[in-house]
């Protein structure tokens, strides 16, 4: 899940190199924290949420096929 996600927001910033995700265990839920460069936030987040939305549905549905539970927060 965690390259899948740094795959994808990487093809969606400006400054791919600054893109991190942090993988978090917690209560049997993994959570994955996105970090962008300040200026490529909007691009991740999108116009009312859209991308950070399909950008989560994502990561849900390819973390269900494999039996777990993923979140993915967007960190500023």
């Amino acid at each position: 899940m965690k390259e899948l996600l740094t795959y994808v927001a990487r093809n969606l910033v400006d400054h791919p190199e600054q893109v991190s995700v942090t993988e978090i265990d917690a209560d049997g839920e993994t959570i994955l924290e996105l970090r962008v460069a300040p200026e490529d936030t909007g691009k991740v987040i999108g116009r009312q949420g859209r991308i950070a939305k399909e950008i989560r549905t994502l990561i849900r549905s390819v973390a269900q096929r494999s039996g777990k539970r993923v979140s993915v927060e967007i960190v500023d």
